[in-house]
């Protein structure tokens, strides 16, 4: 089918896939460029349009694609000044006397991870809402972009889809790498023999961190044991945040709780905007599931008896949920079931998950045990009451709450009526210096954990 064909039929049946004032706005004024092998390049009016598309249309346009061309497409949606920009590179690029070839800036993004597949909930709607301003406007605001919360809660994914977008929609030069990978590099240019290879090596190291428009550095918290590291980061920090260069760090605490890094990094990622995730909740991971069961085979073999129940067994990681559902299809395509029901389901990832029925320790659990334990309510624990009977438990709650959860103390505050994070660390403090000597509160606290 020649472009032409093609692109006329395509709009034709976009029409008939959306209402007629959103084919009107977002689709009326496409223009086709150009149809190669495995990419379509498409010119809008704005960058309103490239957003939209992307963000709203994406799946249409591909399933559309798909169903005229028999193949998967990738799409580039330019703008008139982009077009121009990017005509102008080929021109400079085909006047050049060089015989070499230019080598591609590797980006070291996964192209898979983007804002479109990013299930966003209550937990994670700040961080979401940050990374997409940080990808629309990034060096403007939120510099650096700090992303913490517990392993496995979607950081990365999130870290990927700015970079990914930043890297789609603008020519800004994007890496991505690791703290690991940053210290090892770095401690590459200490074995290799002094001379002129050390010296290359050494400026090829600072060229490939700092020659960039957004550095994006994920596991923050593995860059320590090693001071020499840790100054050649803070170098690169410096000289690109005096850049205005995008900076945007993840790490598994908050830099407040990054006691081993040293205190001058600590304070620069605070400049901008330290933002948290919180482990998913019920209907997170419950979005999350059918999210990675809507491509699979067995998507419609599968209720909401079973999506509950895998939603109930991986309470607080989202890598955990997607390594359940790869073994239950793994399990299927073996088994072959026609209908996908809970016993199934439980045969199938009993050695995966803890089956066993028991009760987490959250916040909300440890505030019930220790209003039940005092007598009192969890609202008497929420509340502004400041008599010994209210406080004592309350500060007992807060405590445990710091040791036996991995919330963060901000998290805590909050649920305990709204409290800032240094009423929490007194708290916390009280009781643990009063555990020292004092007997009977050793007492209590033991039969409470029993309860928990």
């Amino acid at each position: 089918m020649e472009a032409h064909e093609f692109f006329k039929q395509f709009l034709h049946q976009i029409s008939e896939e959306v209402s007629s004032g959103s084919y009107s706005i977002w689709f009326n004024d496409l223009k086709l460029i150009e149809m190669n092998d495995d990419e379509i390049v498409i010119k809008v009016p704005l960058q309103t349009h490239k957003t939209m598309l992307r963000q709203q249309y994406m799946d249409i346009i591909e399933d559309v694609t798909t169903s005229l061309t028999g193949k998967m497409y990738k799409f580039k949606f330019l703008t008139e000044d982009e077009l121009e920009e990017e005509k102008s590179i080929l021109n400079i690029n085909n006047n050049e006397e060089n015989t070499s070839n230019p080598t591609e800036w590797e980006t070291n993004l996964d192209p898979s991870m983007n804002f479109d597949n990013y299930i966003v909930g209550e937990s994670n709607r700040l961080a979401f809402v940050s990374a997409m301003n940080v990808a629309q406007s990034p060096s403007t605001i939120n510099n650096p972009l700090f992303i913490y919360g517990r392993s496995g809660i979607g950081k990365t994914h999130l870290m990927y889809a700015i970079g990914n977008y930043i890297h789609e929609n603008s020519n800004k030069k994007v890496l991505y790498t690791t703290s690991n990978d940053f210290r090892d590099e770095y401690v590459e240019i200490s074995k290799k023999e002094k001379g002129k290879e050390t010296l290359e090596y050494a400026n090829n190291f600072k060229n490939k961190y700092r020659n960039v428009d957004v550095l994006i550095v994920d596991d923050i918290q593995f860059l320590v044991g090693n001071e020499g590291t840790q100054q050649e980061f803070f170098h690169t920090f410096e000289a690109l945040y005096k850049a205005n260069k995008q900076i945007i760090i993840s790490s598994d605490r908050s830099p407040d709780d990054l006691k081993k890094i040293e205190d001058r990094l600590r304070s620069r990622f605070t400049w901008g905007l330290p933002v948290d995730i919180y482990p998913p909740d019920f209907e997170l991971r419950c979005e999350i599931i059918k999210q990675h069961l809507k491509n699979s085979s067995i998507k419609d073999k599968v209720n909401k008896d079973v999506i509950e129940y895998i939603a109930n067994a991986c309470p607080n990681d989202v890598r955990h949920i997607i390594g359940t559902i790869n073994r239950l299809l793994a399990y299927t395509a073996m088994m072959r079931p026609q209908v996908i029901n809970l016993d199934f389901t439980i045969e199938a990832i009993k050695d995966y998950v803890n089956t066993n029925i028991y009760q987490e320790n959250t916040i909300s659990h440890i505030q019930k045990v220790v209003a039940d334990f005092f007598k009192i309510t969890v609202e008497d624990l929420k509340s502004k009451k400041r008599s010994y009977n209210i406080a004592r438990p309350r500060h007992i709650a807060m405590y445990l709450c710091r040791i036996e959860t991995e919330e963060n103390l901000l998290k805590i505050g909050q649920e305990f009526g709204g409290r800032d994070h240094s009423t929490v660390v007194a708290s916390c403090e009280k009781i643990k210096s009063e555990l020292i000597t004092n007997v009977t509160l050793n007492d209590m606290l033991k039969e409470i954990k029993s309860k928990l």
